[in-house]
């Protein structure tokens, strides 16, 4: 009973943290999140709770990581694969040993496999952190996606490192070929598991499911929701990255879901599922984090270092404050190489080089942001050692991450909204040019269809009167595509063609509201029952929802 009333309160400050964040926009969500847990600690409030480290890491990090994958747009991921692997693997590596040595020159009481391992944990970025942070200033699109496809991959490197590193810590054993080897054997078998599963679901959905004439998008989305837990638990027990096999599976199953584009009962569900999970997920992490900022601060505190003196806050904090830094520096001297390789190589292969400011290059090093999965892994490290012994400097490892995360969110929040100012807006003429040819395509085959089922129907229908009702609505529709038609082909974004766009959409909603106020008049005087109100609702509410432009957090 402690349990449920718990995980119900949790929810309730989470869905409350949402609300209040909506009347402080400038301060990160994350931050308030911390600070809301960090208020119910100090208040002792009876709102704890002690998770396993193994239990917390797959209650978490599996469905977050599997959110992101399957929500990636799959043609960024392809054409910005270079510099998405080279941020996601080669800068995780990088930092591991740069990031790794210096926390040991640091706290050279602090094994080096441990140090390492915190390494490993500070690595992942965290690119809804940044997205809550630039807010309506916004960080320029092919940017952005590098950011989301490095935070999606350097999470599964970054972790699978940590497990590395972890070992090393338990054993106190390293070999660099047998590691080698066993990274690779991890990843094939993490991969693997993923995309069976993926098309082991896409198969059992297509034949099972869609065949019955029905969409059943309420199983079909209970399914989906196990797919990242089965995954991660299979991939384990076959000593692979259970890590990989969840982003394998979600990015597995986008590419699947192209084939889905007529279930839209099912994608808006799922949609709105895998957002509100998402959301809840990442604000229960923080909380949790704000929770058990005392203990995190009051047992690094007291932890000494093979008998060495213990800390104080100001050490602890002036660590915190080093190690963010260097982080920092080593993200932007990678950068800096990576930028300095691609012009070598568009020499040699006398190709157009893509410049790449100075302002692009501090923001994409400032939003090297540290978030959710960067804390679920300090909070997964093991209690104990395999002798029984308590895992060595755990609770200043925790310290030391969640000092980072804060002062990065901290940073970012003041630096990337200054740098985001004096930044020229992006040139997204393309996006219009690629929607205009998107839509007379769409036109094209809509009055296509409608004409192969003008000519059906009319067979179908003996009726005067029925053939000429055909026949005007028929006329009337392909009008308006072809009038559509003619508005996308002029290529002028003129002033009154927006104009007539807003216009329109705003009578619509403001129509489609009085209408749905009508219809609750009408219940409310029993002239319509319950079942006619919902079903009169709903048509308006999706219509509602596909004239209201979506906004990313």
């Amino acid at each position: 009973m402690h349990i449920v009333l718990l995980a119900l309160s949790l929810i309730l400050v989470a869905a409350g943290s949402g609300i209040l964040a909506r009347f402080m926009p400038r301060l990160p969500l994350p931050i308030l999140q911390i600070a809301i847990g960090a208020l119910l600690a100090w208040l002792n409030t009876p709102l704890n709770i002690n998770l396993e480290p193994e239990t917390f890491m797959l209650l978490f990090v599996p469905p977050l990581l599997f959110a992101d994958a399957w929500q990636f747009p799959q043609r960024e991921l392809t054409s910005l694969r270079h510099p998405i692997i080279a941020l996601a693997v080669g800068l995780v590596l990088f930092t591991v040993v740069g990031a790794g040595f210096l926390i040991h020159w640091l706290l050279p009481n602090l094994p080096l496999a441990v140090c390492f391992a915190l390494a490993a944990i500070l690595s992942p970025t965290d690119a809804v952190a940044v997205s809550a942070i630039s807010g309506r200033l916004g960080v320029p699109p092919r940017l952005m996606h590098i950011l989301e496809g490095e935070s999606l991959m350097n999470d599964a490197s970054a972790l699978v490192s940590l497990k590395f590193a972890v070992a090393a810590a338990m054993t106190g054993a390293f070999s660099f070929g047998q590691v080698s080897l066993q990274f690779a054997l991890i990843t094939l078998v993490g991969v693997s598991v993923g995309v069976a599963l993926a098309f082991l679901f896409s198969t059992i959905r297509r034949k099972l499911i869609d065949k019955r004439g029905t969409e059943s998008s309420t199983e079909i989305l209970l399914v989906m929701l196990m797919i990242p837990f089965a995954a991660y638990l299979i991939a384990e027990h076959l000593e692979g990255s259970g890590i990989l096999a969840a982003v394998a599976a979600g990015i597995t199953i986008n590419r699947t879901e192209l084939k889905r584009y007529a279930q839209t009962r099912t994608r808006m569900q799922m949609n709105h599922f895998w957002e509100i999970l998402t959301f809840l997920l990442n604000a229960m992490v923080f909380l949790l984090l704000g929770l058990q900022l005392p203990d995190i601060i009051g047992g690094a505190i007291e932890v000494s270092l093979n008998n060495a003196r213990s800390f104080s806050l100001a050490e602890l904090v002036f660590y915190v404050v080093v190690i963010s830094l260097a982080l920092m520096l080593l993200r932007f001297f990678w950068i800096m190489g990576a930028v300095y390789l691609s012009r070598l190589s568009s020499r040699r292969r006398r190709s157009a080089h893509v410049p790449l400011s100075s302002g692009i290059m501090a923001v994409g090093t400032l939003a090297g942001i540290r978030g959710t999965i960067t804390l679920a892994a300090a909070l997964s490290l093991p209690l104990a050692l395999p002798s029984g012994e308590a895992f060595p400097g755990r609770e200043l490892v925790i310290f030391l991450a969640t000092g980072v995360i804060l002062f990065t969110l901290l940073l970012g929040s003041v630096t990337l909204p200054l740098l985001l100012r004096r930044m020229d807006k992006p040139d997204d003429s393309w996006r219009d040019e690629e929607a205009r040819s998107a839509r007379h395509a769409a036109s094209l085959a809509a009055i296509e269809a409608i004409e192969s089922w003008y000519h059906d129907a009319q067979a179908r229908h003996d009726s005067e009167l029925e053939r000429s009702v055909l026949t005007e609505t028929s006329a009337r529709m392909i009008s308006y595509y072809r009038n559509l038609m003619t508005i996308n082909d002029k290529r002028s974004s003129s002033e009154r063609h927006e104009y007539d766009q807003r216009f329109s959409r705003e009578m619509r909603l403001t129509a489609i509201r009085a209408e749905r106020r009508e219809y609750y008049r009408l219940r409310s005087i029993h002239q319509i029952d319950d079942d006619t109100l919902r079903r009169l609702v709903r048509e308006l509410d999706l219509v509602e929802m596909a004239l209201t432009p979506r906004t990313r957090r």
